[in-house]
């Protein structure tokens, strides 16, 4: 069964939309006819025909309400931007990890605020995308997994907060290939699928795909949807079973 949806007319804004996960999610609704526009704080080097772009550090609220004021109607917002570096508490720099924060919560919760009087009459969503980082140990990445907790946490208060008028949802990443698996996952991304019961890494179409669902109008909000393909194997499965290398 293929499911399709229809956004023409319904204009979409992709935070972090200009690579990854981002600009999967951004074509997925520009194929469905939305408007779509997509910011980040450097613009593409290739542009995809038909998507606005719109330069904006989303961690700084000028920014975010300059951005905000190109628009005259606005029916979903999917807070994609995101990321951090590997960087261990011990040793590295508390900006770095306060920047880590503010790009994976602060920011969100800006754009958010800002696009509110906007999704409101239109009955819009949010969607956020959120990280299994935030919902089990990130050992290295401590300050992204505790922003990307405290992300899935600000979606069910936003969504409790803004019924009926605006629905929130969150999209629960987990390994996932994009252009820049090769850096992040040490090389090792060819195997990683061995780790996880789907057997492979999410794309940014999969995750799209959930971003269409929970934009669409409906009932569902304040909920999180794990785009995970079942998780992670644990490695103590392994090594019951002498299968580990």
């Amino acid at each position: 069964m293929t499911v399709t949806y229809d956004y023409t007319g319904r204009a979409v804004l992709v935070t972090g939309g200009t690579q990854g996960i981002g600009a999967g999610i951004a074509r997925a609704f520009r194929e469905a006819g939305a408007d779509v526009t997509v910011c980040a704080r450097r613009e593409p080097a290739a542009p995809v025909p038909g998507i606005r772009f719109a330069r904006a550090d989303v961690r700084v609220a000028e920014d975010v309400e300059r951005l905000m004021s190109g628009f005259d109607r606005l029916d979903v917002v999917v807070n994609n931007a995101g990321g951090s570096p590997y960087a261990p508490l011990d040793g590295t720099s508390p900006r770095l990890h306060a920047r880590v924060v503010e790009l994976n919560l602060t920011a969100p919760l800006l754009v958010s605020q800002f696009a509110y009087p906007l999704l409101a009459p239109a009955g819009g969503a949010i969607v956020m995308i959120g990280s299994a980082s935030g919902a089990r140990p990130s050992p290295g990445t401590s300050a992204y997994g505790a922003a990307k907790a405290g992300l899935h946490h600000l979606a069910r208060c936003l969504a409790a907060e803004w019924a009926p008028e605006v629905r929130v949802n969150t999209v629960v990443v987990g390994l996932a290939a994009t252009e820049h698996a090769a850096s992040h996952y040490g090389g090792q991304e060819d195997g990683m699928g061995a780790a996880i019961p789907a057997g492979r890494m999410a794309t940014p179409a999969d995750v799209a795909a959930a971003c269409l669902w929970l934009a669409a109008p409906g009932y569902v909000t304040g909920a999180e949807v794990r785009v995970d393909g079942g998780g992670e194997i644990p490695a103590w499965r392994h090594l019951a079973s002498g299968d580990i290398s």
